[in-house]
């Protein structure tokens, strides 16, 4: 997994336990964050795939 999906996804965690922490007093911007972040983080991992190739296919 890279190290920048690793990151958001982290990043996305944290949003999300503020947002839960906090108790609304923030508003729905942690909730927000966190949503935009897994999703961002998600498609960093898809990206960051390394598809192997073996190019002495039998």
């Amino acid at each position: 997994m890279p190290k920048i999906a690793v990151g958001l996804l982290i990043m996305a965690l944290l949003s999300l336990a503020l947002g839960v922490f906090t108790q609304g007093q923030l508003g729905h911007a942690p909730l927000v964050a966190a949503a935009v972040l897994f999703i961002v983080g998600l498609i960093a991992w898809v990206l960051g795939r390394r598809i192997k190739f073996d190019p002495q296919l039998r």
